[in-house]
């Protein structure tokens, strides 16, 4: 996939994420076959498609996975966002991505515990 500028590139990557939505529910709750998810993805995205079957083939056996990206994702978004209001100039991309993944793969509850710590920290003078 081949965008001219980062806002198309950005739009592409988000029909991406909606289109996975879609084609994960379309199976696990509505019954949707693999060609109907594959017809699905190719007329939502600009995903190839060899890409688009093997999107297809992981939520498969994957139920509930593009969900869990996009939570994840929202989360992160929504962390980031609070730790810059919160720390105005004193925020720091870097130091949030180290804070985010310095403690590995672990419950966005936790995260969310280990982001306010870095926060506070920071808001302290730390």
């Amino acid at each position: 996939m081949r965008a001219t500028s980062t806002g198309s590139a950005w739009l592409s990557f988000d029909a991406w994420r909606a289109a996975r939505l879609v084609v994960d529910t379309g199976m696990h709750a509505l019954g949707w076959s693999r060609d109907a998810a594959i017809d699905f993805m190719s007329e939502h995205t600009a995903l190839a498609a060899n890409n688009i079957a093997n999107e297809v083939d992981r939520y498969i056996v994957l139920p509930g996975q593009a969900l869990a990206y996009k939570t994840g994702q929202l989360e992160l978004l929504r962390l980031r966002a609070a730790a810059r209001e919160r720390l105005g100039s004193v925020f720091d991309i870097r130091g949030f991505h180290d804070a985010v993944l310095g403690e590995g793969a672990i419950p966005l509850a936790t995260l969310r515990a280990v982001v306010d710590g870095w926060v506070e920290a920071r808001a302290a003078g730390g």
